[in-house]
């Protein structure tokens, strides 16, 4: 794993999205567990992000993609939960249509929690690849914006809002694990 950032990441960039979610999200709490410090030999607290509307600190970055874009035209994205819900739910609220393309295997209860956010959902492909690929032409094919789940600055400059919340919140921290 490369120390590097992410290309199009930067501090810089993390703080213009924590500018653009403001008000539109929960800053959730980080609490000290005393049971798993107790437990593990340290200090270690738990980032509340199932707070959240849609219970994922995906949402931050998904509402980022969003907001950063200059147009409401419609955006597609693979996804078998978290950003899909996170996705249809804030595409709905900017009035943006969204269609999520979820791997044929996705459980039910996935399925129905993204479409209850108003957005089209396609079952198709049986592994990332497969879905993704499939993903990639139904953008070009109907000319929407792929939103990634996890490959796109905005996205994962909107993530990182979790971990500036977490440094203001925690004194002298020294690791943060996602």
């Amino acid at each position: 794993m490369s120390n590097e950032p992410h290309i199009g990441v930067s501090t810089e960039s993390v703080e213009a999205a924590r500018q653009r979610i403001a008000g539109d999200l929960v800053q959730t709490p980080c609490l000290k567990s005393t049971t798993l410090s107790e437990e593990l030999g340290c200090e270690l607290h738990i980032k509340f992000e199932n707070l959240q509307f849609t219970a994922s600190f995906k949402e931050r970055g998904a509402l980022n993609y969003l907001l950063a874009r200059s147009d409401n035209r419609g955006v597609v994205a693979m996804s078998a939960g978290n950003h899909a819900q996170a996705l249809a739910y804030h595409g709905k609220r900017q009035g943006i249509p969204v269609t999520i393309v979820m791997p044929r295997y996705t459980p039910n209860v996935k399925v129905a929690a993204t479409r209850v956010f108003g957005a089209e959902v396609i079952l198709h492909g049986a592994v990332f690849d497969e879905t993704l690929a499939f993903t990639e032409k139904l953008a070009n094919e109907r000319n929407l914006d792929l939103v990634h789940p996890f490959d796109d600055p905005e996205v994962v400059s909107g993530q990182g809002t979790v971990a500036l919340e977490m440094l203001e919140q925690i004194e002298d921290v020294d690791t943060i694990l996602v």
